[in-house]
Parts: C-alpha cells; sequence; structure tokens
C-alpha cells in the first residue's frame, strides 16, 4: 500500500461537487485575475448555464465583479483581510437588539457594518418579514464608496486619509468622491441608490464610541419602489435614534479601536 506523504491534504471521502467547483472558480480568479463564462465551463467540465449559476453566487457574496466585456474579475472580499474576531463579535452582540428593534419599527432590512480599507464588510443582518425585501447581506464585502454605511464611514474620515486610501484612482474621481463625502457630513447620513443592487436603496448612520470616533455603521436596505417614502417619512430619524442607543450601550469598551 502505498504511504501518503507527510502533510499532504487527501480527497475528502464525501466530496461536494458543486462546493468544490465554486472553490476552483476562486482559484481561478485568485490565480489568473480574470475568468471568462466559456472557460470556467470548460475548466469545471459542466454546462454554461451551471457555471453561471456558480459565478453569479460568487459575484453576490463579492467574491466576483463583471466588468463592461462581462469577464468575471476578483472582487472585493477576495482583496479583504480577515476583520479582529474579538471585538467584532463582541461589537455585533451589543447591536443586535437595536437592530431587531429598528427592524420591527421601519419593516425593513437592517445590517451592521465595518470598514476594512476602501470596502465594508457586513458582520450581521437581520431581514424584514416584508413578501418584498432585501435579502441578508451577512458575510458580504463591498467597496465602501458605492454603500450607504461605506459612505458613512469615509466621511468621518480626513479629506487626506480618503486621498490616500483612493490613490489609485484619478484627480478627478478622488476630487468627485471628495464632494460627495461633503455631502454626507453635511446630512449626517450616507445614501445609496442602486449603487450596489439594481432595485435597492440604502441609508447608513456610523456608531460611535464613547471618545467620538466611528466603530462601525448602521444600514437600512429598502426596496425602491418604497425609497421615496422612507426618504420622506421617519426612517432617517429612527436610524439615528438606533445608532446614538447603540453608542449609550458600548459603554467605551471599543474607545480604544484606531479611526
Amino acid at each position: 500500500m502505498r504511504k501518503r506523504a507527510r502533510g499532504a491534504i487527501e480527497r475528502p471521502t464525501y466530496l461536494l461537487e458543486s462546493v468544490d467547483n465554486a472553490l476552483r472558480l476562486l482559484q481561478m480568479l485568485r490565480d489568473g485575475g480574470a475568468v471568462r463564462l466559456t472557460e470556467a465551463a470548460e475548466e469545471l467540465g459542466v454546462a454554461p448555464s451551471t457555471a453561471h449559476r456558480l459565478l453569479a453566487m460568487l459575484v453576490y457574496r463579492g467574491f466576483a465583479v463583471q466588468d463592461e466585456k462581462r469577464t468575471y474579475l476578483p472582487g472585493p472580499a477576495l482583496r479583504a483581510g480577515p476583520a479582529e474576531r474579538g471585538w467584532t463579535r463582541e461589537f455585533t452582540d451589543v447591536c443586535l437588539p437595536h437592530l431587531e428593534a429598528l427592524s420591527t419599527v421601519c419593516g425593513e432590512t437592517v445590517n451592521l457594518v465595518i470598514r476594512v480599507g476602501t470596502g465594508v464588510r457586513f458582520l450581521t443582518s437581520v431581514e424584514s418579514t416584508a413578501m418584498l425585501r432585501v435579502g441578508d447581506r451577512r458575510g458580504q464585502v463591498l467597496p465602501a464608496e458605492r454603500t450607504a454605511g461605506g459612505r458613512a464611514l469615509l466621511a468621518e474620515l480626513d479629506d487626506e486619509v480618503v486621498e490616500r486610501l483612493y490613490a489609485d484612482r484619478s484627480a478627478g474621481q478622488r476630487a468627485e468622491l471628495l464632494t460627495e463625502l461633503a455631502a454626507v457630513r453635511e446630512v449626517g447620513f450616507g445614501l445609496n441608490v442602486e449603487h450596489t443592487e439594481e432595485g435597492v436603496a440604502a441609508f447608513g448612520a456610523v456608531v460611535r464610541n464613547r471618545l467620538g470616533r466611528a466603530v462601525g455603521a448602521v444600514t437600512v436596505a429598502v426596496p425602491i419602489v418604497r425609497y421615496q417614502r422612507h426618504a420622506r417619512g421617519d426612517l432617517v430619524r429612527q436610524l439615528f435614534r438606533t445608532a446614538d442607543e447603540i453608542s449609550v450601550d458600548l459603554d467605551g469598551r471599543f474607545d480604544s479601536l484606531e479611526p
């Protein structure tokens, strides 16, 4: 009998083919930098429709994005480092009852996000019970400048810091972003109207520690058909109140976090 080399990884006895194919696609994105649908189907030995469903899930979870030529590229979730699990778990536990209460009051899906570089990571979601609703975003990583919570968190930074974060963008793109963030500071909350997903809008407000530094953000995601109603109604006030109540409950636990 041939002995297995020390440190070698055995193929699992019960291989989950769909999971294995999704992981192989992640490896292709990581190592090749770009994948076309036909290439993915050929590499996996599956029908293009199957490859498309797998890639669509990677896009949904932020592990892939599509360019204008419909080529799949590595998404923000592949580039994001791990969150510091110790404090994010405690932060989520403190926030969750407030998120649940806000979802009940406004009838929409509520999320908790933190900024990781130029991305935002969704720590948890409380999904609405409405028939037409925005789904659970837990675990997703999206570009900060395109999300309501990310915009609110970026607006907390000095312009010089934002310039450094987006040094790879053109001067015109950076100037446009700084103008948008100035507007966020003026109104006090971030807004996303179909920037990340067609048919979805979101409002976001920062949660601060006792020193006034932003720790994360609470966002409310709404179907676009209900956006105007919420924009004219009490949602923003409810969002601010929730963020303030969370800040009180933090009680100095995250004062040592760097902005």
